[in-house]
């Protein structure tokens, strides 16, 4: 599951695009399915969304929940491709983008009435 946090005013008009960016680097970097594209857009007042000085109200955070598993390298190969990607196809400074991978076991996921390590029949792999 993907969280994206900025600047409704920003964040609204680039949603589509800005997911689709996202999922294609999940797709090609982890191996993602098409139809496994779990975004949640948070769009906020620019009154609650404090960021660090030098960046522009794009500004954006993104959050990328997985199973671990994943190798640093290929975490990191995520992280570039997604800066890159941004920067390309939506014109956004690397600067006004951060991105966060946060890691839970497989057992603290839940989906389809079942634990991540309880299932078999993932269309992706994990350990890559």
């Amino acid at each position: 599951m993907i969280v994206i946090y900025g600047i409704k005013e920003n964040l609204n008009p680039i949603k589509a695009k800005l997911s689709d960016v996202i999922h294609g680097c999940m797709q090609n970097v982890l191996g993602m399915p098409e139809d496994k594209r779990a975004h949640r857009f948070m769009p906020m007042d620019k009154a609650d969304f404090y960021y660090p000085g030098g960046r522009t109200d794009a500004y954006t955070v993104i959050e990328i929940n997985m199973m671990a598993g994943r190798k640093p390298e290929t975490q990191k190969a995520l992280i570039k491709a997604i800066f890159t990607n941004i920067e390309d196809q939506l014109g956004m400074a690397p600067v006004d983008v951060e991105i966060v991978i946060k890691e839970q076991a497989p057992y603290q996921w839940g989906f389809r009435g079942m634990t991540g390590d309880e299932v078999s029949d993932l269309k992706y792999t994990v350990n890559v």
